[in-house]
């Protein structure tokens, strides 16, 4: 009983921690969305990285989707993609990337996504992408990381963006480990933390006033 009671407990953690992680995922992006705004500049943030990001949001989103893992263990990725397409954006308007071309991609992709969603397109496809979702996801960072650094100037990054970054997904970690288990799931937030943390400390760096 003491070990039932016990495990009753672990995921009434992992509930807990889905809602928290849940609701910082409501206004995750929104800091970083409003700094490019007021600022109208995308100075220190990677488009292509941002580009990357989304495919990853979308795949893992996709992949938890068609395998029917619990809903509660990534709701947050349809709040991301929502916040993540506003954020791409803005990104291209300020960045004058706004063409028929971007356009005609966007229509690629909003296709692609039915397919996957209703099962037009097989799983055992997205079954295939899903192992580049972690390599994908971290390059996003890196290159995001390597835009701080080169440009030394973290002026349009929003610390706010990348700390919800971090917490959630290290608490992902827990909440996988006792709803499914999967390995391919847990590397791809192991990695994620690690590298979102990473942004975060260079984005605080170089944001620090800068003596005369």
């Amino acid at each position: 009983m003491g070990l039932l009671d016990e495990s009753g407990l672990l995921y009434v953690i992992a509930d807990v921690l889905s809602i928290v992680t849940i609701a910082s995922c409501l206004v995750s992006k929104v800091p970083q969305i409003q700094t490019v705004r007021q600022l109208q500049s995308a100075k220190g943030l990677s488009v292509n990285g941002l580009l990357m990001e989304l495919c990853s949001y979308t795949v893992t989103m996709l992949y938890n989707y068609t395998n029917g893992y619990a809903f509660l263990s990534y709701l947050e990725y349809p709040i991301l993609l929502v916040q993540e397409y506003v954020l791409v954006y803005y990104v291209l308007h300020y960045e004058s990337l706004l063409s028929k071309r971007a356009y005609q991609w966007a229509a690629v992709y909003v296709a692609v996504f039915i397919g996957f969603a209703t099962a037009i397109i097989p799983s055992s496809l997205l079954m295939m992408l899903v192992p580049f979702t972690t390599p994908v996801g971290a390059t996003s960072k890196v290159m995001q990381l390597i835009a701080i650094l080169r440009s030394k100037d973290s002026q349009s990054v929003s610390l706010i963006t990348w700390g919800i970054s971090a917490f959630t997904n290290s608490t992902r970690i827990y909440t996988i480990m006792l709803d499914s288990g999967d390995k391919m799931l847990l590397a791809n937030f192991g990695i994620s933390t690690v590298l979102s943390s990473s942004v975060l400390l260079a984005a605080w760096y170089y944001k620090k006033p800068k003596k005369d």
